[in-house]
Order: C-alpha cells, then structure tokens, then sequence
C-alpha cells in the first residue's frame, strides 16, 4: 500500500470512558493505526473494562502517550484536524471523513497528522478547536446526531482505509506536497503575531481571539511551510520595530512640547 497511516495520531482529549479507549483501540488495530495520544484522561486507559473492549489490541493501550494539554499533543504534529458538531460562525468550510481523508493522507508523508477527538459528553472546546487547521464533521440524524466516541473515530478510519486502498489503486503518490510546519512552530507565530496586533491597536483587546481565528482558518487551509512562517514572523517584526520607533518619537515630542 502506498498510504502508510504510521504518521498519523489519533487524538483524545479527556475521553471519559474507559471502554471507550479500548474500543478505539481494537478500532485502530482493525484498520492499520498505532499512535494513540491521550490527553489528561478522566480514567484509567488501562483498567480492565478498556482491555476488554480492546481485545487483541491491548498493547495499544500500554503504548498510548499521555499529554495534560491538546497543544503538547499536538506539538510535533504538522496538521490537525478536528472532529465536532458545533455549526458556528467559524466552523465553515467542514469536511466529511472521506474528504477529510483525501486532504491529509497525501501530506502525511511530509508531516506528522493528528485525528482529534473530544469529550463524550461536550466534544472538543473552541479554544481546542483554534488548534486545529481543518475541521471533520459526520454526517448524521438531525434526530440523534452526536456520535459515540469509539464509533466516530472507527467511522473516520474506516474512511482512511477506504480512501487509501482507491488512492493505492489509482496509482497516486503521496509527493509534490511540501513540508508543513510543527504545530509547536505555528503556535508560536500565532503568539507573536497576537502580540503585535494587540499592540498595533488592530484586534479588540477584550475579545483578540474574534479576528484571530479567521486569521487561523485562513493560514490553516494555505497550509504553511517553515519558510512562510518566517516570512510572516519577519512581518510581525517589521511591525514591532516600526511601532516601536514611532512610540519613542511620540514619547520625544510630549517630553518637548512639556
């Protein structure tokens, strides 16, 4: 096969349940997944009732790493896509599993992917979801449309398996794609670039977050390499020193007119 799913982590943040944990286990065991990341856990992934639900895939569970944040889950990760049901004002631009799949398996080869899924009772929470580039939504009844955690993370590997096998069929080569950058490397651009915008009087200081995630959608989907990250990190600079500059002349001109 030429879609490998080694460089792809399912993620879970704060899953509830532990046969939940075992179930997701034995359904990444059944379509070639290995890395599975927990993050802060409200059970014991290992206790008996999740090595139940696992069955053969037990050692999933002893190698699964667990994290006390989504963002060092997702550190070394270059794209994150995450899973929720919450149609906001910045939920646009959803994709199903099968599209999703189609998006990330070509880069996963050239950077580390992460699946994340939330809480069994509230999904994933905004400021979780701002860590994530893309979003995957599965399209359910209006009557019960909130999916178990387990069948939600078989029902998007499912689609992984499926969409590879047509990839591997068709030929398609996971190449031309470019390196993108770690998401430790991101979210310290976006630090840099919320401290400038609040400095530069640009974004609303009692509610930054409204115009920076669009920012986030839209460099989420362009995707950025280190070099664009640069590129950018050099504007916010250009920014700070200019600010800078124009503050101390500000500052000469009321020492002279005191």
């Amino acid at each position: 096969m030429i879609f490998q799913f080694d460089n792809i982590s399912i993620v879970l943040v704060e899953p509830q349940g532990s046969r939940n944990i075992g179930s997701v286990c034995r359904a990444m065991a059944n379509f070639g997944f290995s890395d599975l990341r927990l993050v802060n856990p409200q059970v014991d992934h290992c206790a008996h009732e999740a090595r139940q639900m696992a069955v053969k895939a037990g050692s999933l569970l002893e190698q699964a790493r667990v994290f006390g944040s989504l963002e060092e889950a997702l550190a070394d990760c270059s794209l994150a896509l995450g899973t929720t049901r919450r149609f906001g004002k910045y939920r646009e631009a959803f994709l199903h599993p099968d599209q999703a799949a189609e998006y990330y398996l070509p880069r996963a080869p050239h950077g580390r992917v992460a699946l994340v899924f939330g809480r069994e009772d509230r999904g994933l929470l905004t400021s979780e979801l701002d860590l994530c580039q893309r979003f995957i939504t599965i399209p359910t009844s209006d009557d019960l449309p909130s999916m178990n955690l387990a069948q939600a993370v078989a029902v998007c590997l499912y689609d992984a398996s499926r969409v590879a096998h047509r990839l591997s069929q068709n030929g398609e080569k996971a190449t031309g794609r470019k390196s993108l950058s770690s998401s430790r490397v991101l979210e310290s651009m976006y630090g840099h670039m919320r401290r400038t915008l609040l400095d530069i009087d640009y974004l609303n200081p009692d509610n930054p977050d409204h115009i920076l995630r669009a920012f986030r959608r839209i460099f989420g989907r362009a995707g950025l390499n280190d070099r664009e990250v640069r590129i950018l990190r050099g504007l916010w600079s250009r920014i700070d020193y200019i600010e800078g500059q124009r503050r101390i002349l500000a500052r000469q001109n009321k020492e002279k007119e005191d």
